[in-house]
C-alpha cells in the first residue's frame, strides 16, 4: 500500500498526544490571559474571533491574526489558544480565528469568512486598544492556504504588513488523489479558484515559508515553489526550515514564545510594526 502523503497521523507517530496537549495548553491559556471571546465579525454562528491581550498593555499595539488548520474540516480557535501565549508576549494583541467547516460548506465560505474576519480586525480592533496599521497574519496547514487570502488581489488593499505560513498547502491539485478525496471532496473548480500558487500577491506583505524539517516532500516542495512565486511578484520570502519538527509539534511551537517557530512568529509581529 503506498502511504499517502497528506494524511498527516500516518506520518507523526505521537498525532494524538500532541493534539491533546496543544488542547490543553490552549485551556490553560484561556483561563490565565485576558480575553474577550466570541466577538462576531459575521452574522453565522461560527464567525466569530477571541481576543488575547498582553498582561501589559500599552496604546496602539501591534494586532497578529492566528487561522487553524485541520484540512479545513476540523479543529476550532478555541484548540488553538495557545498560539495567543506568544502573540502576547511579543506585545501584541492575538486574534484567534474561527471559520466554517466543510464539508457542510465549501472553500468559498471559507476564503469569504476568513476574509470578513481581517475586515473586522481592521475596522474595529482600534477599539481594543490594536493599531490595525501594525497587522500580521500567521495560519498553519489550511489555515496557512486561507491566510494567503487575506494578502491577494482579492482583498486589496490587503492592510497586511508581515505573513507566516507554516506547513502551508498552496497547490490544491494534488489534494483530490489524497485521503481528502472522500472527506471533503475538492471540486476541479475549487482547484482552479483556491489555489494560492496561481493568484497574485501584496507586494508589500513579507511573508515567512516555514515548514517542519520532518515533515513529508509534498509540504516542502510546495513551500518551495510557492516562494518562488512570492519572490517574482516582488514580496520578500524567508523560507525556513524548523529543525526536527513535524507538521504538528511545529504548530505547537508556535505558542512556545521562546522555540524556533515561536521565535519566527514573534519577528513577524515586530517586523508588522510601524517604528
Amino acid at each position: 500500500m503506498v502511504s499517502d502523503l497528506f494524511r498527516i497521523r500516518d506520518h507523526v507517530a505521537d498525532f494524538d498526544d500532541i493534539v491533546r496537549d496543544i488542547v490543553a495548553r490552549s485551556e490553560a491559556t484561556r483561563a490565565k490571559l485576558p480575553m474577550v471571546a466570541d466577538v462576531a465579525y459575521g452574522s453565522d454562528p461560527t464567525e466569530t474571533v477571541d481576543l488575547f491581550f498582553p498582561r501589559q498593555r500599552k496604546a496602539r499595539m501591534p494586532v497578529h491574526m492566528f487561522i487553524h488548520g485541520g484540512y479545513w474540516r476540523m479543529f476550532s480557535k478555541r484548540d488553538y489558544s495557545c498560539i495567543a501565549e506568544t502573540v502576547t508576549q511579543a506585545g501584541a494583541i492575538a486574534v484567534i480565528v474561527d471559520y466554517a467547516l466543510m464539508p457542510s460548506v465549501r472553500m468559498a465560505a471559507l476564503v469569504e469568512q476568513v476574509r470578513r474576519a481581517k475586515h473586522w480586525v481592521l475596522d474595529h480592533i482600534a477599539e481594543h486598544g490594536g493599531d490595525p496599521a501594525q497587522l500580521s497574519v500567521s495560519g498553519h496547514s489550511a489555515g496557512a492556504h486561507l491566510a494567503t487570502f487575506l494578502f491577494n488581489e482579492g482583498d486589496a488593499p490587503s492592510g497586511v504588513r508581515a505573513a507566516l505560513l507554516l506547513g502551508g498547502l498552496y497547490a490544491l491539485k494534488p489534494l483530490q488523489a489524497s485521503f481528502l478525496r472522500d472527506e471533503i471532496a475538492i471540486t476541479d473548480q475549487e482547484v482552479a479558484d483556491f489555489s494560492p500558487m496561481t493568484h497574485r500577491h501584496d507586494p508589500s506583505t513579507n511573508v515567512d515559508l516555514l515548514v517542519g524539517a520532518d515533515e513529508t516532500m509534498p509540504f516542502h516542495r510546495q513551500a518551495d515553489e510557492f516562494a518562488v512565486v512570492l519572490r517574482q511578484q516582488g514580496l520578500w520570502v524567508a523560507r525556513t526550515d524548523l529543525s526536527e519538527r513535524n507538521h504538528m509539534n511545529s504548530v505547537r511551537d508556535l505558542g512556545i514564545f521562546d522555540s524556533e517557530a515561536g521565535e519566527c512568529l514573534t519577528t513577524a509581529i515586530h517586523g508588522s510594526a510601524s517604528n
